[in-house]
């Protein structure tokens, strides 16, 4: 293949993602493809500090580096850190015009960005020519695309990238008393901090009073100002979920995920995480394009989503969405499969 980049077989790789937890996430199986491509590299991940947990439990990461930390700095000392680095390669999957400059003067020899970003015409010198927003692919295998120019011209399946997130440096539950182990420990999260449709609280509160309590314990997670939403729309009515909204830092959160046995959410962080780690994870879909499931569904090998098979455009503009209210807490239940 032309354009090839030829490297040694102790490469040092920098990913770049510098946005949110669920992207992440769906990053990590594209760090696992490299290090079965090129099995002596050292691949490190530049991402903002709150992932760190994130990274620090996946195997196919040597190091992290903390963006938030690095662009506090003044310039000549982020060139000499960027530089100390000695990186072969960086992997702009997530655009930042910052980082791409950083990169260029930092004298990375291999800068590989989309084609579609102006800035990457100047700081880097390899340009795969593809668009995520209109694309067919999922955004796991959109992120293998731009690692073409090192020899990965094969887009991996879905179930390849299920098994390809190395998540086994897991950080310990410190409260093991939450999980009953006489029961399905179902996480219920229902907001996303504004990056997905939400399910509505009548949804929500039917689900509960589906599951069976002899069968099901309840949990819901969230930030702590989330929580204040939560405990007026869900559990003031009920009590018998348990509330862990800001409760938890993100270690514990998947410290707790890894413990629990399956997650119901939007399309969030959380959610991408417990298919990760192979929970039952149940995500809520509209049909808008980009934010619908062919793109950014769970990937597990217990992960499912409910979608709508209509195309959404009504609601494209709207925050609150018929389509993804649409889908039942009895279709929920169904996946759940606990008889």
């Amino acid at each position: 293949m032309p354009g090839l980049i030829k490297l040694s077989s102790t490469p040092v790789i920098i990913i770049s993602r510098t946005d949110n937890i669920g992207d992440v996430v769906l990053t990590l199986s594209l760090a696992g493809i490299l290090k079965k491509k090129y099995p002596g590299a050292s691949i490190l991940f530049l991402g903002k500090k709150y992932i760190r947990p994130l990274i620090e439990a996946c195997e196919h990461i040597s190091k992290f580096i903390d963006w938030d930390d690095v662009s506090a700095l003044p310039m000549e000392d982020q060139l000499s850190l960027f530089k100390s680095l000695k990186a072969d390669v960086i992997l702009h999957v997530f655009p930042h015009p910052e980082v791409a400059s950083l990169a260029y003067r930092a004298g990375i020899p291999y800068r590989i960005g989309t084609s579609h970003r102006s800035y990457h015409w100047l700081y880097c010198n390899k340009r795969p020519n593809f668009t995520r927003k209109k694309s067919d692919l999922h955004e796991a295998q959109l992120n293998v695309k731009l690692a073409a120019p090192l020899g990965i011209a094969t887009i991996p399946s879905l179930d390849e990238l299920k098994t390809a997130y190395g998540l086994s440096h897991l950080p310990q539950l410190k409260d093991t008393s939450l999980i009953d182990k006489n029961k399905f420990n179902l996480i219920l999260h229902p907001k996303s901090r504004g990056s997905a449709r939400e399910w509505d609280w009548k949804n929500w509160s039917k689900l509960v009073e589906i599951l069976p309590a002899d069968k099901f314990k309840l949990f819901v997670t969230g930030t702590e100002s989330e929580g204040i939403e939560i405990r007026k729309n869900l559990l003031a009515n009920h009590p018998e979920v348990n509330d862990l909204t800001g409760k938890l830092d993100f270690s514990q959160l998947i410290a707790f995920i890894s413990q629990a046995d399956g997650l119901v959410a939007a399309s969030t962080g959380p959610l991408h995480i417990a298919a990760a780690l192979g929970k039952t994870a149940i995500g809520l879909y509209p049909s808008i394009r980009p934010m619908h499931p062919g793109r950014w569904a769970p990937l597990g090998p217990k992960a499912s989503y409910l979608a709508l098979d209509k195309d959404c455009t009504a609601c494209k503009k709207n925050t609150s969405c018929l389509c993804i209210n649409t889908i039942t807490p009895e279709q929920v239940k169904a996946l759940l499969s606990i008889k």
